[in-house]
Protein backbone atom coordinates (compact mmCIF):
# COMPACT_ATOMS: atom_id res chain seq x y z
CA UNK A 1 0.00 0.00 0.00
CA UNK A 2 1.28 2.94 -0.93
CA UNK A 3 0.54 7.11 -0.24
CA UNK A 4 1.24 9.77 -2.20
CA UNK A 5 0.73 13.29 -2.48
CA UNK A 6 -0.31 14.02 -5.63
CA UNK A 7 0.10 17.41 -7.51
CA UNK A 8 -3.28 19.45 -7.53
CA UNK A 9 -5.68 17.74 -10.02
CA UNK A 10 -7.86 19.33 -12.38
CA UNK A 11 -11.36 18.87 -10.70
CA UNK A 12 -13.07 21.80 -12.34
CA UNK A 13 -13.89 19.57 -15.52
CA UNK A 14 -15.22 16.64 -13.09
CA UNK A 15 -17.16 19.09 -11.42
CA UNK A 16 -18.73 20.46 -14.53
CA UNK A 17 -19.52 17.23 -15.44
CA UNK A 18 -21.09 15.67 -12.37
CA UNK A 19 -23.34 19.16 -12.41
CA UNK A 20 -24.46 18.59 -15.97
CA UNK A 21 -25.02 14.90 -14.98
CA UNK A 22 -28.20 15.50 -12.37
CA UNK A 23 -29.32 18.54 -14.52
CA UNK A 24 -29.75 16.50 -17.89
CA UNK A 25 -30.98 13.15 -15.42
CA UNK A 26 -33.61 15.34 -14.33
CA UNK A 27 -34.34 16.81 -18.00
CA UNK A 28 -34.20 13.11 -19.72
CA UNK A 29 -36.52 11.36 -17.18
CA UNK A 30 -38.81 14.00 -17.56
CA UNK A 31 -39.40 13.51 -20.97
CA UNK A 32 -39.55 9.91 -20.10
CA UNK A 33 -42.34 10.05 -17.72
CA UNK A 34 -44.20 12.38 -20.71
CA UNK A 35 -43.79 9.28 -22.98
CA UNK A 36 -45.18 6.99 -20.52
CA UNK A 37 -47.87 9.12 -19.95
CA UNK A 38 -48.42 9.41 -23.72
CA UNK A 39 -48.65 6.07 -23.94
CA UNK A 40 -51.35 6.09 -21.07
CA UNK A 41 -53.03 8.76 -22.12
CA UNK A 42 -52.80 9.15 -25.86
CA UNK A 43 -54.71 12.75 -26.06
CA UNK A 44 -52.69 13.78 -23.45
CA UNK A 45 -50.70 16.42 -25.55
CA UNK A 46 -51.25 18.77 -28.40
CA UNK A 47 -51.18 16.79 -31.61
CA UNK A 48 -48.06 18.27 -33.09
CA UNK A 49 -45.42 16.61 -34.88
CA UNK A 50 -42.80 17.35 -32.52
CA UNK A 51 -44.69 16.38 -29.01
CA UNK A 52 -45.43 12.73 -31.19
CA UNK A 53 -44.26 9.78 -29.34
CA UNK A 54 -42.16 8.99 -32.05
CA UNK A 55 -39.72 11.98 -32.05
CA UNK A 56 -39.73 12.04 -28.10
CA UNK A 57 -39.10 8.49 -27.53
CA UNK A 58 -35.45 8.59 -29.17
CA UNK A 59 -35.05 12.60 -27.69
CA UNK A 60 -35.70 10.47 -23.79
CA UNK A 61 -32.92 7.38 -24.72
CA UNK A 62 -30.42 9.82 -25.96
CA UNK A 63 -30.98 12.25 -23.11
CA UNK A 64 -30.77 9.47 -20.35
CA UNK A 65 -28.09 7.48 -22.12
CA UNK A 66 -25.43 9.83 -23.64
CA UNK A 67 -26.22 12.99 -21.72
CA UNK A 68 -27.00 11.26 -18.07
CA UNK A 69 -25.23 8.42 -18.27
CA UNK A 70 -22.51 10.04 -20.54
CA UNK A 71 -21.50 12.81 -18.57
CA UNK A 72 -21.07 10.70 -15.17
CA UNK A 73 -19.22 8.63 -17.06
CA UNK A 74 -17.17 11.01 -17.94
CA UNK A 75 -16.95 13.03 -14.28
CA UNK A 76 -15.92 9.96 -12.96
CA UNK A 77 -13.24 8.52 -15.12
CA UNK A 78 -11.61 12.16 -14.95
CA UNK A 79 -11.46 11.90 -11.37
CA UNK A 80 -10.62 8.32 -11.19
CA UNK A 81 -7.95 8.20 -13.17
CA UNK A 82 -6.05 10.82 -11.55
CA UNK A 83 -6.83 9.97 -8.05
CA UNK A 84 -5.32 6.16 -8.59
CA UNK A 85 -2.56 7.43 -11.58
CA UNK A 86 -1.51 10.35 -8.78
CA UNK A 87 -1.61 12.35 -11.92
CA UNK A 88 -3.43 15.68 -13.28
CA UNK A 89 -5.03 15.25 -16.57
CA UNK A 90 -3.31 14.99 -19.12
CA UNK A 91 -4.47 18.18 -21.05
CA UNK A 92 -7.03 20.65 -19.26
CA UNK A 93 -7.67 21.90 -22.67
CA UNK A 94 -8.68 19.18 -23.89
CA UNK A 95 -10.48 18.09 -20.63
CA UNK A 96 -12.84 21.29 -21.12
CA UNK A 97 -13.06 20.88 -25.59
CA UNK A 98 -14.89 17.52 -23.95
CA UNK A 99 -17.20 19.10 -22.04
CA UNK A 100 -18.31 21.96 -23.85
CA UNK A 101 -18.60 19.49 -27.18
CA UNK A 102 -20.68 16.98 -25.28
CA UNK A 103 -22.70 19.62 -24.11
CA UNK A 104 -22.99 21.00 -27.42
CA UNK A 105 -23.71 17.06 -28.78
CA UNK A 106 -26.60 17.02 -26.20
CA UNK A 107 -28.29 20.18 -27.58
CA UNK A 108 -28.06 19.28 -30.87
CA UNK A 109 -29.98 16.25 -29.95
CA UNK A 110 -32.48 17.90 -28.44
CA UNK A 111 -33.34 20.31 -31.08
CA UNK A 112 -32.64 17.91 -34.23
CA UNK A 113 -34.54 14.49 -32.96
CA UNK A 114 -38.19 16.38 -32.30
CA UNK A 115 -37.96 17.86 -35.79
CA UNK A 116 -37.24 14.60 -37.14
CA UNK A 117 -33.46 14.57 -38.39
CA UNK A 118 -32.79 11.01 -37.57
CA UNK A 119 -30.92 8.25 -39.33
CA UNK A 120 -33.24 5.73 -37.92
CA UNK A 121 -31.00 3.63 -36.07
CA UNK A 122 -31.55 2.59 -32.42
CA UNK A 123 -29.47 4.44 -30.04
CA UNK A 124 -27.24 6.11 -32.60
CA UNK A 125 -30.32 8.59 -34.06
CA UNK A 126 -28.40 11.54 -34.78
CA UNK A 127 -27.12 12.44 -38.07
CA UNK A 128 -23.70 12.85 -39.45
CA UNK A 129 -22.44 16.47 -39.01
CA UNK A 130 -23.10 15.19 -35.12
CA UNK A 131 -21.64 11.76 -35.29
CA UNK A 132 -18.43 13.67 -36.81
CA UNK A 133 -18.79 16.18 -33.63
CA UNK A 134 -19.41 12.89 -31.67
CA UNK A 135 -16.31 11.46 -32.71
CA UNK A 136 -13.71 14.45 -32.38
CA UNK A 137 -15.17 14.77 -28.91
CA UNK A 138 -14.20 11.42 -28.25
CA UNK A 139 -10.67 11.01 -29.41
CA UNK A 140 -9.99 14.07 -27.38
CA UNK A 141 -11.80 12.08 -24.13
CA UNK A 142 -9.25 9.00 -25.62
CA UNK A 143 -6.17 11.40 -25.60
CA UNK A 144 -6.94 13.24 -21.74
CA UNK A 145 -7.22 9.18 -20.36
CA UNK A 146 -5.13 7.37 -21.72
CA UNK A 147 -2.50 10.31 -21.74
CA UNK A 148 -3.09 10.96 -18.15
CA UNK A 149 -2.44 6.81 -17.37
CA UNK A 150 0.86 7.24 -19.79
CA UNK A 151 1.95 10.10 -17.07
CA UNK A 152 1.03 8.12 -13.77
CA UNK A 153 3.13 8.46 -10.93
CA UNK A 154 2.78 4.73 -10.26
CA UNK A 155 3.38 1.57 -12.26
CA UNK A 156 -0.17 0.35 -11.28
CA UNK A 157 -2.90 0.56 -13.96
CA UNK A 158 -5.85 0.22 -10.92
CA UNK A 159 -8.70 -1.98 -12.20
CA UNK A 160 -11.10 0.77 -12.85
CA UNK A 161 -9.04 2.71 -15.56
CA UNK A 162 -8.81 -1.07 -17.23
CA UNK A 163 -13.34 -0.61 -17.31
CA UNK A 164 -12.95 2.92 -18.64
CA UNK A 165 -9.86 2.23 -21.04
CA UNK A 166 -12.23 -0.43 -22.50
CA UNK A 167 -15.16 1.42 -22.58
CA UNK A 168 -13.64 4.53 -24.18
CA UNK A 169 -11.80 2.43 -27.02
CA UNK A 170 -15.17 0.30 -27.72
CA UNK A 171 -17.38 3.01 -27.77
CA UNK A 172 -14.97 4.36 -30.25
CA UNK A 173 -14.81 1.67 -32.62
CA UNK A 174 -18.74 0.81 -32.46
CA UNK A 175 -19.24 4.01 -33.20
CA UNK A 176 -17.41 4.60 -36.60
CA UNK A 177 -18.45 1.75 -37.97
CA UNK A 178 -22.21 1.56 -37.80
CA UNK A 179 -22.19 5.82 -38.14
CA UNK A 180 -20.51 5.22 -41.66
CA UNK A 181 -23.15 6.85 -43.86
CA UNK A 182 -23.28 8.33 -47.43
CA UNK A 183 -24.44 12.07 -46.87
CA UNK A 184 -27.11 13.80 -49.49
CA UNK A 185 -27.64 16.51 -47.27
CA UNK A 186 -26.61 18.59 -43.93
CA UNK A 187 -29.76 16.78 -41.97
CA UNK A 188 -29.90 13.19 -44.08
CA UNK A 189 -27.83 10.45 -44.95
CA UNK A 190 -28.41 6.98 -45.69
CA UNK A 191 -26.48 4.06 -44.07
CA UNK A 192 -23.31 2.25 -46.36
CA UNK A 193 -24.78 -1.15 -45.16
CA UNK A 194 -28.07 -2.65 -46.55
CA UNK A 195 -30.94 -4.90 -45.92
CA UNK A 196 -29.90 -7.77 -43.12
CA UNK A 197 -25.86 -6.60 -43.46
CA UNK A 198 -26.99 -3.22 -41.49
CA UNK A 199 -29.63 -5.12 -39.37
CA UNK A 200 -26.16 -7.39 -38.12
CA UNK A 201 -23.89 -4.31 -38.31
CA UNK A 202 -26.77 -2.04 -35.72
CA UNK A 203 -27.19 -4.63 -33.25
CA UNK A 204 -23.77 -5.48 -33.06
CA UNK A 205 -23.25 -1.95 -32.32
CA UNK A 206 -26.88 -1.69 -30.40
CA UNK A 207 -25.55 -4.19 -27.72
CA UNK A 208 -22.26 -3.22 -27.60
CA UNK A 209 -23.54 -0.19 -26.82
CA UNK A 210 -25.41 -1.79 -23.72
CA UNK A 211 -22.37 -3.64 -22.85
CA UNK A 212 -19.47 -1.15 -23.17
CA UNK A 213 -21.26 2.43 -22.74
CA UNK A 214 -23.94 1.17 -20.12
CA UNK A 215 -21.84 -1.82 -18.38
CA UNK A 216 -17.87 -1.64 -18.63
CA UNK A 217 -18.18 2.32 -17.84
CA UNK A 218 -20.25 1.55 -14.81
CA UNK A 219 -18.53 -1.08 -13.81
CA UNK A 220 -15.29 0.71 -13.52
CA UNK A 221 -17.64 3.38 -10.94
CA UNK A 222 -18.24 0.61 -9.05
CA UNK A 223 -14.67 -1.18 -8.46
CA UNK A 224 -13.79 2.77 -7.31
CA UNK A 225 -16.82 4.06 -5.39
CA UNK A 226 -17.63 0.97 -3.90
CA UNK A 227 -14.75 0.09 -2.23
CA UNK A 228 -14.34 4.00 -0.77
CA UNK A 229 -17.40 4.17 0.39
CA UNK A 230 -17.30 1.00 2.12
CA UNK A 231 -14.03 1.76 3.46
CA UNK A 232 -13.17 -1.63 2.84
CA UNK A 233 -10.65 -3.55 -0.12
CA UNK A 234 -11.99 -4.83 -3.17
CA UNK A 235 -13.01 -8.36 -2.60
CA UNK A 236 -10.91 -10.16 -4.95
CA UNK A 237 -8.35 -8.52 -6.99
CA UNK A 238 -7.57 -11.41 -8.82
CA UNK A 239 -11.71 -11.76 -9.75
CA UNK A 240 -11.57 -8.25 -11.13
CA UNK A 241 -9.12 -8.60 -13.92
CA UNK A 242 -10.78 -12.19 -15.01
CA UNK A 243 -13.81 -10.63 -14.57
CA UNK A 244 -12.20 -7.87 -17.40
CA UNK A 245 -10.95 -10.20 -19.56
CA UNK A 246 -14.14 -12.38 -19.69
CA UNK A 247 -16.35 -9.77 -20.13
CA UNK A 248 -14.87 -7.56 -22.76
CA UNK A 249 -13.91 -10.48 -24.93
CA UNK A 250 -17.45 -12.54 -24.33
CA UNK A 251 -19.56 -9.22 -24.93
CA UNK A 252 -18.60 -8.61 -28.38
CA UNK A 253 -20.31 -11.56 -29.57
CA UNK A 254 -23.77 -11.10 -28.39
CA UNK A 255 -25.41 -8.65 -30.08
CA UNK A 256 -27.60 -10.79 -32.89
CA UNK A 257 -29.63 -11.98 -30.17
CA UNK A 258 -32.18 -8.90 -30.84
CA UNK A 259 -32.35 -10.96 -34.02
CA UNK A 260 -34.13 -13.94 -33.71
CA UNK A 261 -36.49 -15.32 -36.32
CA UNK A 262 -35.62 -12.55 -38.43
CA UNK A 263 -33.47 -12.68 -41.80
CA UNK A 264 -30.23 -13.11 -40.63
CA UNK A 265 -28.78 -16.59 -40.98
CA UNK A 266 -29.83 -18.89 -38.32
CA UNK A 267 -26.29 -19.84 -37.30
CA UNK A 268 -25.40 -16.19 -35.94
CA UNK A 269 -28.65 -15.95 -34.46
CA UNK A 270 -27.70 -19.25 -32.33
CA UNK A 271 -23.74 -17.68 -31.81
CA UNK A 272 -25.34 -14.76 -30.44
CA UNK A 273 -27.77 -16.93 -27.93
CA UNK A 274 -24.35 -19.04 -27.13
CA UNK A 275 -22.55 -16.01 -26.18
CA UNK A 276 -25.03 -14.46 -24.35
CA UNK A 277 -25.57 -17.36 -22.20
CA UNK A 278 -21.79 -17.09 -21.61
CA UNK A 279 -22.03 -13.94 -20.79
CA UNK A 280 -24.10 -14.96 -17.58
CA UNK A 281 -20.64 -16.31 -15.93
CA UNK A 282 -18.25 -13.22 -15.79
CA UNK A 283 -21.00 -10.93 -15.64
CA UNK A 284 -22.29 -12.71 -12.21
CA UNK A 285 -18.65 -12.77 -11.39
CA UNK A 286 -18.40 -8.74 -11.04
CA UNK A 287 -21.52 -8.69 -9.43
CA UNK A 288 -20.38 -11.11 -6.68
CA UNK A 289 -17.23 -8.93 -6.25
CA UNK A 290 -19.00 -6.05 -5.90
CA UNK A 291 -21.32 -7.33 -3.26
CA UNK A 292 -18.59 -9.32 -0.93
CA UNK A 293 -16.58 -6.00 -1.00
CA UNK A 294 -18.92 -5.33 1.83
CA UNK A 295 -18.00 -8.40 3.58
CA UNK A 296 -17.50 -6.61 7.05
CA UNK A 297 -19.40 -3.81 6.52
CA UNK A 298 -22.53 -4.57 5.86
CA UNK A 299 -23.68 -2.90 9.18
CA UNK A 300 -23.08 0.49 7.57
CA UNK A 301 -26.42 0.39 5.38
CA UNK A 302 -28.26 1.26 8.43
CA UNK A 303 -26.61 4.91 8.27
CA UNK A 304 -25.22 5.96 5.29
CA UNK A 305 -27.67 5.73 2.04
CA UNK A 306 -24.71 6.32 -0.56
CA UNK A 307 -24.22 2.56 0.17
CA UNK A 308 -27.47 1.54 -0.09
CA UNK A 309 -27.80 3.19 -4.05
CA UNK A 310 -24.22 1.38 -4.62
CA UNK A 311 -25.53 -1.95 -3.35
CA UNK A 312 -28.65 -1.75 -4.64
CA UNK A 313 -27.30 -1.24 -8.35
CA UNK A 314 -24.96 -4.10 -8.32
CA UNK A 315 -28.03 -6.04 -6.96
CA UNK A 316 -30.06 -4.99 -10.52
CA UNK A 317 -26.62 -5.70 -12.21
CA UNK A 318 -26.68 -8.94 -11.08
CA UNK A 319 -30.46 -9.71 -11.93
CA UNK A 320 -30.33 -7.79 -15.28
CA UNK A 321 -26.98 -10.33 -16.41
CA UNK A 322 -29.78 -12.98 -15.58
CA UNK A 323 -32.32 -12.08 -17.22
CA UNK A 324 -31.11 -11.04 -20.09
CA UNK A 325 -29.33 -14.40 -21.15
CA UNK A 326 -32.44 -16.11 -20.36
CA UNK A 327 -34.05 -13.95 -22.90
CA UNK A 328 -31.83 -14.41 -25.50
CA UNK A 329 -32.77 -18.38 -25.82
CA UNK A 330 -34.57 -18.49 -28.72
CA UNK A 331 -37.71 -20.87 -27.16
CA UNK A 332 -38.03 -18.06 -24.30
CA UNK A 333 -37.15 -15.10 -27.16
CA UNK A 334 -40.25 -16.16 -28.92
CA UNK A 335 -41.77 -15.39 -26.45
CA UNK A 336 -40.59 -12.20 -25.05
CA UNK A 337 -39.61 -10.23 -28.29
CA UNK A 338 -41.63 -7.37 -29.30
CA UNK A 339 -43.20 -7.28 -25.74
CA UNK A 340 -43.17 -5.07 -22.67
CA UNK A 341 -41.21 -7.69 -21.05
CA UNK A 342 -38.25 -6.54 -22.99
CA UNK A 343 -39.16 -2.42 -22.26
CA UNK A 344 -38.88 -3.96 -18.88
CA UNK A 345 -35.65 -5.47 -18.80
CA UNK A 346 -33.96 -2.33 -19.79
CA UNK A 347 -35.20 -0.02 -17.53
CA UNK A 348 -34.06 -2.54 -14.98
CA UNK A 349 -30.86 -2.12 -16.02
CA UNK A 350 -31.36 1.12 -16.89
CA UNK A 351 -33.03 2.81 -13.91
CA UNK A 352 -31.84 0.21 -11.48
CA UNK A 353 -28.27 -0.26 -12.27
CA UNK A 354 -27.16 2.77 -14.22
CA UNK A 355 -29.26 5.13 -12.67
CA UNK A 356 -28.61 3.83 -8.95
CA UNK A 357 -24.82 3.87 -9.65
CA UNK A 358 -24.58 7.05 -11.19
CA UNK A 359 -26.52 8.79 -8.20
CA UNK A 360 -24.29 7.17 -5.52
CA UNK A 361 -21.38 7.92 -6.90
CA UNK A 362 -22.46 11.67 -7.63
CA UNK A 363 -23.43 11.46 -3.88
CA UNK A 364 -19.77 10.75 -2.93
CA UNK A 365 -18.34 13.32 -5.27
CA UNK A 366 -20.62 16.43 -5.30
CA UNK A 367 -19.35 17.55 -1.81
CA UNK A 368 -15.83 16.74 -1.97
CA UNK A 369 -15.55 18.90 -5.28
CA UNK A 370 -17.49 21.66 -3.02
CA UNK A 371 -15.19 21.12 -0.39
CA UNK A 372 -17.50 20.16 1.99
CA UNK A 373 -17.79 16.60 4.29
CA UNK A 374 -21.16 15.62 2.98
CA UNK A 375 -24.80 16.62 0.97
CA UNK A 376 -26.61 19.37 2.28
CA UNK A 377 -29.24 16.80 3.28
CA UNK A 378 -27.88 13.64 3.93
CA UNK A 379 -32.12 13.05 4.99
CA UNK A 380 -33.02 13.65 1.38
CA UNK A 381 -30.46 11.05 -0.02
CA UNK A 382 -32.32 8.65 2.09
CA UNK A 383 -35.90 9.66 0.50
CA UNK A 384 -34.24 9.69 -2.90
CA UNK A 385 -33.33 6.12 -2.47
CA UNK A 386 -36.00 5.05 -1.17
CA UNK A 387 -38.72 6.83 -3.83
CA UNK A 388 -36.63 6.10 -6.36
CA UNK A 389 -36.32 2.14 -5.37
CA UNK A 390 -39.68 2.33 -5.51
CA UNK A 391 -40.23 3.81 -8.77
CA UNK A 392 -38.22 1.27 -10.32
CA UNK A 393 -40.29 -1.59 -8.70
CA UNK A 394 -43.87 -0.28 -10.40
CA UNK A 395 -42.07 0.17 -13.49
CA UNK A 396 -40.74 -2.94 -13.85
CA UNK A 397 -43.16 -5.32 -12.87
CA UNK A 398 -45.60 -3.46 -14.66
CA UNK A 399 -43.81 -4.28 -17.56
CA UNK A 400 -42.95 -7.98 -16.51
CA UNK A 401 -46.64 -8.87 -16.36
CA UNK A 402 -47.45 -6.91 -19.17
CA UNK A 403 -45.13 -8.41 -21.49
CA UNK A 404 -45.72 -12.24 -20.33
CA UNK A 405 -49.71 -11.09 -21.14
CA UNK A 406 -49.00 -9.70 -24.47
CA UNK A 407 -46.37 -12.77 -25.53
CA UNK A 408 -49.39 -15.29 -23.85
CA UNK A 409 -52.13 -13.31 -26.24
CA UNK A 410 -50.37 -13.13 -29.48
CA UNK A 411 -49.53 -16.89 -29.55
CA UNK A 412 -52.56 -18.69 -28.37
CA UNK A 413 -54.99 -19.94 -31.23
CA UNK A 414 -58.20 -21.62 -31.28
CA UNK A 415 -58.69 -25.00 -32.35
CA UNK A 416 -59.23 -24.23 -36.05
CA UNK A 417 -55.76 -22.42 -35.71
CA UNK A 418 -56.86 -19.13 -35.93
CA UNK A 419 -55.93 -16.27 -33.56
CA UNK A 420 -57.81 -16.22 -30.00
CA UNK A 421 -57.08 -12.59 -29.76
CA UNK A 422 -57.25 -9.72 -31.55
CA UNK A 423 -54.57 -7.22 -31.48
CA UNK A 424 -56.30 -4.62 -30.18
CA UNK A 425 -57.30 -6.63 -27.55
CA UNK A 426 -53.87 -7.09 -25.80
CA UNK A 427 -53.89 -3.30 -25.85
CA UNK A 428 -56.70 -3.06 -24.16
CA UNK A 429 -55.45 -5.77 -21.47
CA UNK A 430 -51.94 -3.62 -21.57
CA UNK A 431 -53.37 -0.54 -21.00
CA UNK A 432 -53.60 -0.51 -16.34
CA UNK A 433 -50.01 -1.59 -16.32
CA UNK A 434 -49.37 1.57 -18.09
CA UNK A 435 -50.65 3.55 -15.90
CA UNK A 436 -48.62 1.92 -12.93
CA UNK A 437 -45.59 2.02 -15.43
CA UNK A 438 -46.00 5.85 -15.30
CA UNK A 439 -46.52 6.02 -11.36
CA UNK A 440 -43.26 4.57 -10.92
CA UNK A 441 -41.52 6.63 -13.82
CA UNK A 442 -42.98 9.69 -11.16
CA UNK A 443 -41.39 8.48 -8.55
CA UNK A 444 -38.15 7.76 -10.24
CA UNK A 445 -38.35 11.72 -11.64
CA UNK A 446 -39.21 12.70 -7.88
CA UNK A 447 -36.08 11.47 -7.03
CA UNK A 448 -33.99 13.01 -9.13
CA UNK A 449 -35.60 16.39 -8.80
CA UNK A 450 -34.73 16.09 -5.03
CA UNK A 451 -31.44 14.88 -5.69
CA UNK A 452 -31.03 17.94 -8.04
CA UNK A 453 -32.44 20.53 -4.91
CA UNK A 454 -29.62 18.55 -2.84
CA UNK A 455 -27.06 19.03 -5.39
CA UNK A 456 -27.78 22.77 -6.00
CA UNK A 457 -27.81 23.71 -2.18
CA UNK A 458 -24.78 21.67 -1.51
CA UNK A 459 -22.60 23.45 -4.45
CA UNK A 460 -24.10 26.89 -3.93
CA UNK A 461 -21.35 27.77 -1.16
CA UNK A 462 -18.87 25.71 -2.43
CA UNK A 463 -15.39 25.81 -0.68
CA UNK A 464 -11.77 25.95 -2.18
CA UNK A 465 -11.15 22.30 -2.60
CA UNK A 466 -8.02 21.00 -1.55
CA UNK A 467 -6.70 18.94 -4.33
CA UNK A 468 -3.85 17.89 -2.93
CA UNK A 469 -5.26 15.27 -0.73
CA UNK A 470 -3.02 12.11 -0.52
CA UNK A 471 -4.80 8.80 -2.30
CA UNK A 472 -3.90 5.63 -1.32
CA UNK A 473 -2.84 3.20 -4.08
CA UNK A 474 -5.21 0.12 -4.67
CA UNK A 475 -1.98 -1.55 -5.81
Amino acid sequence: MAVSTAGEYNYKVVKQFAVMTVIWGVVGMLVGVIVAAQLAFPDLTPHWSFLSYGRLRPLHTNAVIFAFGGCALFATSYYVVQRTCHARLFSDGLAAFTFWGWQLIIVLAAVTLPLGITSGKEYAELEWPIDLLIAAVWVAYAVVFFGTIFKRKIEHIYVANWFFGAFILTVALLHIVNSAALPVSLTKSYSAYAGVQDAMVQWWYGHNAVGFFLTAGFLGMMYYFMPKQAERPVYSYRLSIVHFWALIFTYMWAGPHHLHYTALPDWTQSLGMIFSLILLAPSWGGMINGVMTLSGAWHKLRTDPILKFLITSISFYGMSTFEGPMMSIKTVNALSHYTDWTVGHVHSGALGWVGMISMGAMYYLLPRLAGKREMYSVKAIEVHFWVATLGIVFYIAAMWIAGVMQGLMWRAVNPDGSLTYAFIESIKATYPYYSIRLLGGLLYLSGMIIMAWNMFMTIRESKPVDARIPEVAHA
